[in-house]
């Protein structure tokens, strides 16, 4: 029997206060399998130690809310008695060190969080974050993570219909894999995690329990070091066939009434599911570790509990389902054993062999989880940047566009979407390479929009303002494609908490979050928190995640972002003041790398965007697309490629010069497609909106004019476009 001291419960991730702690609670020494129990209950990952302080100042509440933080997933109303179930969560370090496993079970997992309550998964999102594309493992962890999240996804049949990636250097010894679900189930038939009655039977349902994963939620509450490739056996090992089956077993027996509660075994496995669910009903759960299906011999109480084998459910049943629940399971081919029952203990009791292996009052693990204040540093706002006029004038437009619009993070993601099923189940109405993905509300003329941004370069430039705008990109997203958006989830991806300077940049995102979230009325329903996204030292920049979610209620008057119709005019909605610091044209063109984000008005996000959907839903918009990284110019081209048309600008009439006019990435702006017949009726709603618009010019054939001497073809604006990511993954 392997002696629980203080150096182990330190190799188990714990602190030295806290190994004392769980001995002062238990008022005695713990055996290894406790250790391990708290040990996984109490890390980062599991417990959100440094962060529920600050996550409890989030706006969770709303009118269309139904469940907010604290389930398996958020729930939204979406009208007729139906809502969405979605959340996003990370699988940084395990796709780091397997990119192709560590990606699929990331897309599994929260795929199962998802249908644990009731909901058929319908769209699948990522957000993907690679290190410099010159860096040695940048290509391979690509390629390798694309197709894990394509192979789990496409096998499940739920398609994949939005995302984002982007590279920059700050992720070469850490990539971010971030994986978003949305699932749709009838309001009255919801599922949770509260485990209710006494002598209740508890059901260990799907795949059996393996040796991998063991440890893997305490290794994402780790940074990395040299010894990263001895890590491989923490990653946890995908099916998604046997994924499939459960999504439909669990379905198919949520249409009885048998079901008190259901959990996912995610993140700390049978460990974290079974005390999650006795918590939450104030109970106690006892549970027989003889009886756990296993797929390898001799595995001790402590694998067991730690085990993080993926496709497997725990369920409280009513008392007497338990025949017609197996059969239910049988019929799929899945694993399906009584295990424990639900007790008035309120303790966490195994055994093993006849023998009480552990023996652990559940608030000791979850109420009296260790909870910290740790100390921050405030950023303070970078001074601006003073471009000399002369510098700017020396550019021509023509070469900038090229240059920008051939950026890995601007140009065209074909590459990787294309690796996706984005149409399977026949609803998908917008595919990826718009503002947002759509899914249609299977047998109805409604529609769901998501979208997933992140904007680590303002972040990173100036936390509070950088958390504000991420969630006004979002905003903006739903609108340009004709939602009224509903509610988010976050994924907070962060260096160590216990740096000030990365603890700073986690609250003041969290506040910038917040603030944004509550004035837009966009509340945070769900979401996940990954620190230690790290190397040694060096941090990745602050990279907050967020997933929105809006309604349209006539599919018919969703809006995409292709240009439609020769002359038809193009304006743009918001003002441009010319802020190029931070901008992609200051760090890609200038090469200069500091000042602070373009400033975040909520008054006009808010404004703009409202008044916009005014606008749809007088049918008087025939495409839009938010103004966002590399400015007027970059939207303008891409509105362009899509559509196949071209775009002949009005003279720019500014005070800030034709450079700063084009890129400069001031915020709370979209671009929008109107008849010319229609342009009354239009600046009439804007002007009674008090929002700001210009009339950028009359859309003509197959090239952009601008002030009559620049001309770039449709043609050279896709061979910009669209070359640089082939090129780089067939090189």
């Amino acid at each position: 029997m392997t002696e629980v001291n203080e150096q182990l419960a330190i190799d188990h991730g714990l602190k030295k206060d806290e190994y004392k702690k769980i001995c002062d609670l238990l008022k005695r020494t713990p055996n290894l399998t406790e250790l391990g129990i708290f040990s996984a209950m109490w890390n980062e990952h599991c417990s959100y130690k440094s962060s529920r302080l600050h996550l409890k100042k989030l706006p969770t509440k709303g009118k269309k809310v139904i469940q907010g933080p604290g389930e398996n997933a958020g729930v939204i109303d979406i009208e007729d008695g139906d809502a969405i179930v979605f959340k996003i969560e990370s699988h940084n370090h395990p796709s780091f060190i397997e990119p192709y496993q560590g990606a699929a079970t990331g897309v599994g997992g929260i795929m199962r969080d998802v249908f644990t309550m009731g909901a058929r998964p319908i769209a699948n999102l990522n957000s993907i974050h690679f290190g410099s594309p010159q860096h040695k493992k940048t290509k391979n962890l690509l390629r390798g993570v694309v197709h894990g999240i394509g192979g789990y996804g496409n096998c499940m049949g739920v398609p994949t219909i939005a995302g984002q990636t982007s590279f920059d250097s700050s992720y070469n010894g850490n990539i971010l894999v971030n994986a978003m679900t949305l699932g749709l189930v009838k309001k009255n038939k919801i599922f949770y995690s509260k485990a209710a009655g006494l002598d209740k039977p508890v059901i260990y349902v799907g795949s059996k329990t393996g040796r991998d994963g063991i440890h893997g939620a305490s290794m994402a509450s780790a940074s990395f070091d040299e010894k990263i490739e001895e890590k491989k056996p923490t990653v946890q090992v995908g099916d998604p066939f046997t994924e499939k089956l459960l999504l439909e077993a669990c379905l198919e027996l949520m249409a009885g009434d048998s079901i008190i509660a259901i959990q996912d075994m995610g993140a700390a496995g049978l460990t974290s599911s079974s005390i999650e669910m006795a918590s939450k009903g104030n109970l106690g759960i006892e549970i027989n570790l003889n009886k756990v299906p296993c797929r390898e011999t001799k595995m001790t109480p402590y694998e067991i509990m730690l085990s993080e084998s993926q496709e497997r459910m725990l369920i409280v049943l009513e008392n007497g389902k338990e025949e017609q629940a197996k059969k239910i399971f049988d019929k799929w081919n899945l694993d399906f054993a009584v295990i424990g029952k639900t007790t008035k203990s309120k303790n966490i009791e195994l055994f093993f062999n006849n023998e009480k292996v552990a023996n652990i009052p559940v608030n000791t693990l979850v109420e009296n989880s260790p909870m910290y204040n740790r100390k921050w540093k405030k950023s303070k706002l970078p001074k601006k940047n003073r471009i000399k006029k002369d510098t700017l004038n020396k550019l021509k437009i023509k070469d900038v566009l090229k240059k920008v619009l051939s950026n890995q993070n601007v140009c065209s993601k074909e590459w990787i979407w294309q690796q996706y099923d984005h149409t399977v189940m026949g609803d998908t109405i917008q595919k990826p390479g718009g503002d947002a993905g759509v899914v249609r509300v299977h047998g109805t003329n409604k529609a769901v929009a998501a979208s997933v941004d992140s904007s680590a370069v303002y972040c990173w430039a100036h936390p509070l303002t950088g958390g504000k705008q991420v969630v006004a990109e979002s905003w903006r997203n739903l609108i340009s494609v004709g939602a009224t958006p509903i509610a988010i989830t976050n994924c907070l991806n962060f260096g160590s908490p216990e740096k000030e300077d990365n603890m700073g940049e986690f609250v003041e995102c969290v506040q910038g979050i917040g603030e944004a979230s509550k004035y837009l009325n966009f509340p945070v329903v769900s979401g996940n928190v990954s620190f230690y996204n790290q190397t040694k030292e060096i941090g990745i920049k602050p990279t907050p995640s967020i997933g929105g979610v809006g309604l349209i209620k006539d599919y018919k008057r969703m809006i995409t972002m292709d240009l439609k119709e020769v002359d038809n005019l193009v304006l743009v909605i918001g003002k441009t003041e010319g802020h190029i610091d931070q901008s992609l044209f200051a760090r890609t063109i200038l090469d200069e790398k500091n000042g602070p984000p373009p400033e975040i008005n909520l008054f006009n996000e808010k404004n703009n965007g409202e008044t916009l959907l005014q606008l749809i839903q007088k049918d008087l918009i025939k495409s839009a697309h938010d103004v966002s990284l590399g400015g007027i110019i970059t939207a303008v081209s891409k509105m362009c490629i899509k559509g196949n048309k071209g775009l002949e600008f009005n003279k720019i009439k500014s005070l800030i010069s034709e450079m700063e006019y084009l890129f400069s990435e001031d915020q709370g702006r979209y671009l929008i497609e109107i008849q010319t017949g229609d342009l009354k009726k239009v600046t009439k709603t804007l002007i009674d909106n008090s929002v700001h618009y210009e009339i950028l010019g009359k859309i003509v054939e197959k090239q952009i004019t601008i002030n009559q001497k620049t001309n770039i073809t449709i043609d050279e604006l896709k061979s910009y476009n669209t070359n640089w990511l082939i090129r780089y993954m067939s090189s």
